[in-house]
């Protein structure tokens, strides 16, 4: 006799794998890199998509300082006794929450594999619970991307429509370029017309073209376009499931010499 409860829970994996999450790297430049960050979070799940931050800046570039929390437990606490998966969750009002990952980030590619693994098992019970994954990153650190950010399909510059917002855009994508970033998706934020967040966009694309070689796509305006759907539909990936499988197996591998060397050249493991 099949048990019940069995029986629920296999519904329920079997639900988790038809809507799997959409990964994303995300990059803000310009003024007030956390709230524009914020404002594209908001804006893809104010698409009916539940977003999961995972947030591996730190100090005063995290997001926490943004949105009024304490720093909270890494997701690296969980490789103890004491704190759970859930523990790590901070609840952000319209969105899944907050997990800050810094010290995950810089700690995976020195954990042995079963230490690792349960790091990965821990992201793939967070992600259960989200219709995208955005990992918030650093403008700063993109000439050293994480694991995190390595493993990620997709990755999305969320420039301010200005100088300094134009300025670290294209430091952003020359360095993730080096590193073998494949997808670059741009948005343009603050821009004061649809004419100026266009003119903006062509005049980074003109630059990027010329000096880094690699295209840019276009998202449209993170107040009034829809990121959400622009991302899902990205041509990089076969389809959302694969793009979500990838990311924690570019993870659970990425201690391994051969498979890091594999993800930074853009090849899958």
């Amino acid at each position: 006799m099949v048990d019940p409860r069995e029986d629920q829970a296999a519904g329920l994996r079997r639900l988790f794998r038809r809507a799997p999450p959409t990964v994303v790297a995300l990059y803000a430049t310009g003024r007030s890199r956390a709230s524009t960050a914020l404002l594209a979070a908001h804006r893809i799940a104010g698409q009916s998509r539940p977003v999961l931050l995972l947030d591996e800046a730190a100090g005063d570039a995290s997001l926490a300082r943004a949105l009024g929390l304490p720093d909270g437990p890494d997701l690296l606490g969980v490789l103890g006794s004491e704190i759970g998966v859930r523990e790590v969750l901070q609840p952000v009002p319209g969105l899944v929450g907050r997990v800050p990952v810094s010290a995950a980030a810089l700690a995976l590619p020195l954990l042995d594999e079963e230490r690792r693994a349960r790091l990965v098992a821990s992201l793939r019970e967070l992600n259960r619970h989200a219709g995208f994954v955005l990992i918030h990153a650093g403008a700063g650190t993109a000439d050293d991307p994480s694991p995190f950010v390595c493993a990620a399909p997709r990755r999305l510059i969320v420039a301010g429509a200005s100088r300094s917002g134009a300025t670290e855009a294209y430091r952003v994508i020359k360095q993730l370029a080096a590193a073998g970033a494949g997808s670059l998706h741009v948005a343009v934020a603050n821009a004061r017309s649809r004419d100026e967040a266009h003119d903006f966009f062509a005049a980074l694309g003109h630059l990027v073209r010329r000096h880094v070689g690699v295209p840019l796509a276009w998202l449209g305006e993170a107040e009034r376009d829809d990121l959400a759907a622009g991302l899902e539909n990205d041509a990089v990936e076969a389809s959302s499931g694969d793009a979500a499988a990838a990311f924690l197996r570019r993870l659970a591998a990425f201690g391994q010499p051969a498979a890091r060397g594999a993800i930074n050249s853009g090849v899958r493991p």
